[in-house]
């Protein structure tokens, strides 16, 4: 029995239920956190450091959203929100604000390029059996990579135009959806 997808069993996101969805099916994902809470109170909160390819992906997803104008963005290149800072970066979070949780993890090899999106809490750092607090109220988890014996060497050896082009798949739905005035966003992956 795989893993369902969101056509397999209809939207809205609003179980708690871990989805396995492609890149084309993230915008109906934030459309729905759109709908239910408008985007004055969403905070991208974007897992990851820039001293690894595979673990590079959220900030370079909030990087693109700052970019974008994006008012409310944890975790960037600039200043990367990772498991050395990560409660510390919580509280810049303005109270109230609906928080979408994005980084990067390993899993299966049918699973790489796809993402697992929840409107539960992400688990930072479980591919490489870290300890941090779940965060988000809604969460988007990129498989850039199999998950195998040696995580950290996974992760540091991923391919990093794949997970730019995760990234951007990311930016490019949450653009359409919360900013679509937002110029500099293309809407094809480029190979």
């Amino acid at each position: 029995m795989g893993v369902e997808t969101s056509k397999d069993k209809a939207l809205p996101f609003s179980d708690q239920e871990v989805r396995k969805i492609s890149g084309s099916e993230l915008v109906s994902f934030f459309q729905e956190i759109l709908n239910r809470h408008g985007k004055q109170d969403i905070t991208f909160l974007c897992i990851g450091t820039d001293r690894s390819t595979g673990d590079a992906l959220g900030p370079l997803v909030g990087s693109r959203l700052e970019e974008c104008g994006w008012g409310s963005v944890i975790g960037s290149l600039r200043q990367p929100c990772d498991a050395n800072n990560l409660e510390v970066r919580l509280t810049e979070i303005p109270k109230g604000n609906i928080i979408v949780a994005i980084d990067a993890c390993l899993g299966s090899t049918a699973s790489v390029g796809c993402y697992l999106v929840s409107g539960k809490p992400l688990l930072p750092a479980q591919s490489v059996r870290g300890d941090l607090p779940a965060v988000g109220h809604y969460s988007i988890a990129a498989v850039v990579n199999v998950k195998g014996p040696k995580p950290y060497s996974t992760l540091q050896m991923t391919s990093l135009y794949s997970v730019m082009l995760m990234a951007d798949e990311i930016v490019r739905a949450a653009a359409k959806v919360f900013m679509p005035d937002c110029q500099g966003i293309t809407g094809n992956k480029q190979d």
